[in-house]
């Protein structure tokens, strides 16, 4: 089975629909599948139901898919750095679906690994709680999340060879890995490509079975989202 496809655009070729459920790697816009989000841009796809850390920054990652209102809902755990997403939810034309952060990674582990719902103690009794299932257990309570599928993941990696073996560097190891299990079809992006066999085992993340399609992007961009720099003494 061929997974090496020749661009983004090939890569999603056939995937896309209105109103489908995306899950989008990264963590601010560290390990962001870029050449993959420009794409679904540029499909038209509409009233998408979007899972991520957060919502990218103006102009750069998912900000890209909020300028075009492509994005219906997003489902996030931080969403500061967007001016836009924050004008288009007070404008009542996004709808926001607020995580606690581990709760999120948790969510979208499970959805990978087969389970429906579980129960955690962060967030009960609060707003997080609101129209959630609720129980004891051992004198606390807790509340019930569901697991997240995702009709299609988009991920980056920095290393991968052939069949879909994934590798991440450093703080891209974030969300990619979890989303790369929990989507029905799960695309990503890598920096370097190689062949079967020349990646260490050990150094594998996220076995190629996960993984159906795979675009090699060799020059990604590495973004910054707030450059602080002090003058030298």
């Amino acid at each position: 089975m061929k997974k090496v496809y020749p661009d983004a655009k090939a890569a999603l070729a056939g995937l896309l629909k209105d109103g489908m459920l995306i899950m989008a790697g990264g963590f601010g816009l560290c390990g962001i599948p870029e050449s993959l989000i420009q794409a679904i841009r540029d499909s038209g796809v509409k009233n998408l139901t979007v899972v991520s850390n957060n919502a990218g920054v103006d102009g750069i990652g998912l900000g890209l898919l909020l300028d075009t209102k492509q994005i219906k809902k997003m489902i996030s755990s931080y969403v500061g750095e967007n001016k836009t997403f924050v004008q288009q939810y007070l404008a009542g034309e996004l709808e926001i679906e607020f995580n606690p952060q581990g709760t999120l990674a948790e969510r979208i582990r499970a959805g990978g690994a087969g389970i429906p719902a579980f129960f955690t103690k962060t967030g009960a009794g609060t707003m997080i709680a609101k129209g959630k299932e609720e129980r004891e257990f051992d004198g606390e309570r807790y509340v019930m999340e569901k697991g997240i599928v995702a009709d299609l993941s988009i991920v980056h990696a920095w290393k991968a060879d052939t069949e879909g073996n994934l590798v991440y560097r450093k703080t891209a190891r974030n969300f990619n890995p979890m989303m790369a299990t929990a989507g029905k079809i799960t695309v990503a992006e890598v920096e370097n490509l190689v062949q079967p066999g020349e990646i260490n085992p050990d150094h594998i993340v996220t076995p190629g079975v996960y993984v159906k399609r795979i675009v090699h992007v060799p020059n990604a961009v590495k973004h910054i989202e707030q450059r602080t720099v002090r003058k030298r003494a």
